[in-house]
């Protein structure tokens, strides 16, 4: 059962990441998640939203994102969307250490599916990225029987 839900739309602008972090934070606060666990969640949508805004809309500004959070007693479901350039090759684009960006380290997927239970991506070049991840509430660090 579905206890909250959010979805937020905002331009594709550095400082918005501070925004997805902090409404996320506030959903998961809701739960039984513990504090280390909010923080790899904020991690991880911090990750998926410079992801849409550094290389889904290449620095431009204009651009659409849209975050939703969706919350019952057992797993926090997350989904960044941006309606940019896409990603020509998924599989490539989630190992560790590439980047179609020198100056970055290629680690953002890696830290979103170490720091979360699911990871789901999807992509159209030319028509923008989805990324859905979930992560489940655990309890003295065991998955919750129902989650399991």
């Amino acid at each position: 059962m579905v206890t909250n839900i959010i979805h937020l739309r905002f331009l594709s602008v550095p400082e918005n990441v501070g925004l997805a972090r902090v409404a996320i934070a506030a959903l998961a606060g809701q739960a039984a998640f513990s504090l280390n666990d909010i923080d790899e969640i904020k991690v991880a949508v911090s990750e998926a939203v410079s992801n849409a805004i550094i290389h889904g809309y290449q620095g431009r500004t204009d651009g659409w994102v849209e975050l939703s959070g969706t919350l019952d007693a057992q797993q926090i479901t997350i989904v960044v969307e941006d309606f940019g350039v896409g990603i020509h090759d998924v599989d490539q684009a989630r190992q560790a250490s590439y980047s179609t960006d020198p100056e970055r380290m290629g680690l953002g997927f890696v830290f979103m599916e170490s720091f979360m239970h699911g990871l789901t991506v999807q992509s159209t070049v030319g028509q923008g990225t989805r990324v859905e991840m979930q992560r489940f509430v655990t309890i003295q660090g065991e998955l919750s029987r129902d989650a399991q």
